[in-house]
């Protein structure tokens, strides 16, 4: 049975879409399917956008009823046929699914019906209402009011219809103990506990920062330059209403400087900030000017560059009083902001209070955001130290201040500290406390003779040691060798080949292990999937492909994924034949014989694996077949080209990848990561590395115990004789 959330407004510009997407998204990491339903469009015009954000990263939503023709009905007194119409909406949504959240209408544009319109929606659909107010600009006692007043309206007969309340637009500045004593004084329902607090969210300004080419868009602005304009945000504006020696320190990452093209100083200050490695907004120059060529040509570096150059025909001071009207709201294509923001949202959001009021899910799926929320949650519990041998890369560095803040891990940057600090500067990144950096000429001299000593069945001399420990990959995977860090992530700027191949020469494969091979993490819309091997063995033989294919098993299962395997092949069951598919079936064999505790079938071909009624309809019977949550690739030529196919048709996030065997963890990054992308391979690692303890300890008491029935069958034997 769908349990339902209402989520509606008490008064203005509360942010009800936010904190409706930021409560789906609390509510996805639980792991059960939720969906999602806007039933009457906010606006006249041609597509909502609370229902286009959802259905970026939850199943697909249903358009929602015209505002006009809602509007028609009321007029018309038809308020019951309206709500059958929603309650059509509503099923429609909610098939399949465990959750359905539902937004109500905004309290904007001076529609008096919207609050009555919205509490009889949540009646109707007998939701569980979750009510949204701002202490922007109130006082406790009177938001505590409206809260009541609008507790009343969604307060049913049966004793239900109240599930929470979240204060939205908190000011930093604001004495919460106070104001919320004040409230709850006003607000009985709040006191007694029939509306518990789910959530208290304060004004975070880097959820508010444009892109550079949100800027051009509202402005109209020519682009001169477009550089890297669609990745760049607006931190902060710098008006030149003075000259350059009075800007500079303002000239920081983020940072969009306003000024006419005639005043050279301010191009030239600019121009000077990119070139120092300042990631600068853009620069923007007004009142339809541009600098003097001996100006353009001497900053021409700069001005052709990655920084964002604009003009306007406007003023400088008209320029300024139109970007602080710009609009604050998501764009529709700006899927990083939104995805920050729904993290923001969903990580202040308490939701124990509504556990009670979900029914039992039906089948349990690791979602993404459950996915990401298990990474962090079991990565901070690890504790684990992690090398970072790109200690001095942008990205790297941005990602290991922000693992150390966390607490997801101990990050080691393999750099020299004033390095890391440059970059850090330039960037403006805050290192945190505690975070290391280890220039890497201290550490090689330590190395040397324990990297003879293990590659001395391959003659390595010490002199060639010392060599290829210039190479901080090496470095790093020697310190993870000799237990000094727990894990090792690389790949931002170096090649797999680069991270893959020390690993395997030094580190080697884990006891029990006959190969290394690797998996990606598939985060699809409804569930994350696990795609092997894609990155490692070429074209594995069936021993080989079962190997795989028990490993990768293993690594969902330790990632809080149900493995249910699919063996890949172009064939379904006995449709096909060939040697390909025999090899499939041979592998099939052997993960049963080895493993009958695992959910294994094949050959299977990838719609059978993945969609229900394919799967029954081809393989009638099989506990596999439509429900696949493992997908392993009969080669690599198959599993990669079907990884990137997926991640970049689909736009899907691909998350590894990661390597599995070896005695130690070691993870690659796509060259192209993302910030976000590295912080979450760190967290892999970290649990990877408890993972790698574990399956060491077992063989440990496992030749402990070998060793003692030994023992025990030696004295038997004496004793007989």
């Amino acid at each position: 049975m769908t349990t339902t959330f209402f989520v509606g407004p008490v008064g203005q510009d509360v942010g009800l879409s936010s904190v409706t997407l930021g409560l789906a998204r609390a509510l996805a990491r639980l792991g059960a399917s939720v969906a999602f339903l806007k039933p009457i469009a906010q606006g006249h015009i041609t597509g909502d956008r609370s229902t286009m954000f959802a259905r970026t990263f939850l199943k697909s939503a249903p358009d929602p009823l015209p505002r006009a023709h809602a509007e028609v009905m009321l007029g018309r007194q038809q308020e019951d046929a309206l709500m059958e119409e929603v309650v059509a909406l509503a099923e429609q949504a909610a098939q399949g699914a465990d959750i359905l959240v539902v937004e109500g209408l905004s309290l904007v544009g001076g529609h008096a019906y919207a609050g009555t319109l919205n509490a009889l929606v949540s009646r109707t659909l007998r939701a569980n209402a979750v009510l949204v107010a701002s202490l922007r600009e109130v006082s406790g006692g009177i938001l505590g009011d409206q809260i009541e007043i609008t507790a009343r309206e969604y307060d049913r007969t049966d004793g239900g219809g109240l599930a929470g309340l979240v204060l939205n637009h908190v000011p930093n500045s604001t004495d919460f103990g106070a104001a919320l004593a004040e409230l709850r004084r006003h607000a009985p329902s709040v006191a007694s506990g029939k509306l518990p607090l789910l959530g208290v969210i304060g004004e975070q300004a880097e959820l508010y920062a444009p892109r550079s080419s949100d800027v051009a868009r509202s402005l109209g602005a020519n682009i001169i330059n477009a550089g890297e304009i669609t990745t760049r945000r607006v931190h902060s504006t710098v008006v030149s209403a003075r000259s350059a020696p009075y800007v500079v320190d303002l000239l920081r990452p983020g940072a969009l400087v306003v000024a006419p093209g005639d005043r050279e100083d301010i191009v030239m200050a600019a121009s000077l900030a990119h070139l120092s490695g300042i990631p600068l907004a853009g620069l923007l120059l007004t009142a339809d000017t541009l600098p003097d060529e001996p100006i353009s040509r001497l900053c021409r570096t700069a001005l052709t560059g990655d920084m964002p150059v604009m003009q306007v025909n406007t003023n400088t001071y008209h320029t300024a009083e139109q970007l602080t009207r710009m609009e604050r709201k998501i764009p529709l294509d700006d899927h990083e902001r939104l995805e920050r923001t729904l993290e923001f949202m969903a990580d202040r959001l308490d939701i124990q209070p509504l556990r009670g009021l979900i029914g039992q899910p039906g089948e349990t799926r690791m979602t993404p955001p459950a996915f990401r929320h298990y990474l962090i949650e079991q990565s901070r519990r690890a504790g684990k130290r992690i090398v970072l041998p790109e200690g001095d890369e942008p990205r790297t560095v941005r990602a290991a201040a922000q693992c150390q803040e966390k607490g997801i891990a101990q990050c080691i940057l393999l750099a020299h500290p004033d390095k890391v600090r440059q970059v850090a500067e330039a960037q403006g990144i805050t290192l945190p406390e505690g975070l290391q950096m280890i220039d890497p000429e201290s550490l090689r001299a330590k190395y040397i003779n324990p990297m003879v000593e293990l590659r001395q069945s391959k003659g390595l001399t010490a002199p060639q040691a010392e060599a290829q420990l210039e190479d901080p990959v090496v470095l790093g995977t020697m310190m993870l060798a000799q237990g000094d860090v727990d894990g090792l992530v690389s790949g931002a700027v170096h090649t797999t080949a680069n991270t893959v191949r020390p690993a395997l020469q030094l580190i080697k494969t884990a006891p029990g292990a006959a190969l290394v091979s690797s998996i990606f993490f598939m985060l699809m819309p409804e569930q994350v999937l696990v795609y092997g091997d894609a990155a490692i063995n070429p074209n594995p033989n069936a021993q080989e492909l079962a190997d795989i294919a028990i490993q990768s098993a293993d690594s969902a299962a330790a990632f809080g994924i149900e493995p249910r395997v699919a063996m890949l092949s172009y064939s379904t069951g006995t449709s096909g034949s060939g040697q390909d598919v025999e090899k499939v079936a041979e592998a099939t064999k052997l993960v049963r014989q080895r493993r009958p505790d695992l959910l294994v079938d094949g050959p299977l071909q990838y719609d059978a694996a993945s969609v229900l009624s394919v799967g029954q309809q081809k393989a009638p019977g099989s506990q596999v077949a439509g429900r696949a949550t493992v997908f392993i690739f009969p080669d690599l030529n198959t599993g990669n080209t079907t990884y990137k196919a997926v991640q970049r048709s689909a736009g899907v996030n691909a998350v590894g990848p990661m390597l599995q065997g070896l005695r130690k963890p070691v993870n690659d990054l796509s060259r192209g990561a993302l910030v976000d992308d590295i912080v979450y391979t760190i967290a892999l690692t970290a649990i990877q590395a408890v993972q790698v303890e574990q399956l060491a300890e077992q063989e440990l008491n496992k030749q402990k115990q070998l060793a003692l029935s030994s023992v025990a069958a030696q004295a038997t034997e004496a004793a007989e004789s």
